[in-house]
């Protein structure tokens, strides 16, 4: 598949910030709702020299069966600084998806979306460079408040920064911690929670999620 170069990769905070806050403009926030073909990102750090390993893996939305699975090593393309992780992953990830010969329906990456400093998190990044439905699913909390949704599946409490809802608190399985759902690009937050849940029958996280770290962290 092709991912668009919308801008050079930055070498300082400010490049960084300012393309975050140009690009937000670009986020649409409704969009499909039936996805048949998913892709899981996420990357794996090796070690203490910044290399790394980016995975994506394609599935069928419907029974969850691997389609594709694509890696990239690289390093670390930016330093460590809160609100502009995705510039350390994201050149790994364009190339790990420009492999790809399956173009998914839906990206699910591990990380967040609108629930970011400047609104603009690794699933909106990558939802505007590759024009495609993305959402982000955090292990942890990062910006916001939320309630702790209750202990049944598929309840979920609104997670608010500065007055907006950025996304949900969802509980994906019962009595496990929950996770944090929020949009990335080309996708409603009611669509995106329920994407979160179908592709977690099992576990906590998402199957595309799981798979793609599993990769990430153990490659051919």
């Amino acid at each position: 598949m092709q991912v668009e170069q919308l801008h050079p990769w930055p070498s300082t905070v400010t490049e960084a910030e300012a393309i975050q806050d140009r690009l937000r403009g670009h986020v649409e926030l409704t969009g499909p709702r039936v996805f048949t073909v998913v892709a899981g990102l996420d990357v794996h750090y090796h070690g203490p020299g910044d290399e790394l390993t980016a995975a994506v893996v394609v599935m069928e939305a419907a029974t969850l069966a691997v389609v594709e699975q694509v890696v990239a090593r690289g390093k670390a393309a930016f330093p460590y600084v809160p609100g502009l992780f995705a510039f350390r992953e994201l050149p790994a990830l364009v190339e790990a998806l420009e492999r790809l010969t399956v173009t998914p329906d839906l990206l699910v990456c591990d990380g967040y979306g609108l629930a970011h400093p400047r609104g603009f998190g690794l699933a909106c990044h990558v939802g505007v460079l590759t024009g495609l439905p993305a959402l982000g699913v955090g292990k942890t909390p990062f910006v916001g408040t939320h309630e702790p949704p209750g202990a049944e599946r598929g309840a979920w409490t609104p997670i608010t920064h500065e007055g907006a809802t950025v996304g949900r608190a969802l509980r994906t399985q019962p009595g496990v911690k929950p996770v944090y759902v929020s949009q990335g690009h080309r996708i409603a937050l009611d669509t995106a929670t329920d994407q979160v849940l179908r592709l977690a029958p099992r576990y906590r996280l998402p199957e595309p999620i799981r798979h793609a770290d599993h990769l990430a962290r153990h490659p051919a």
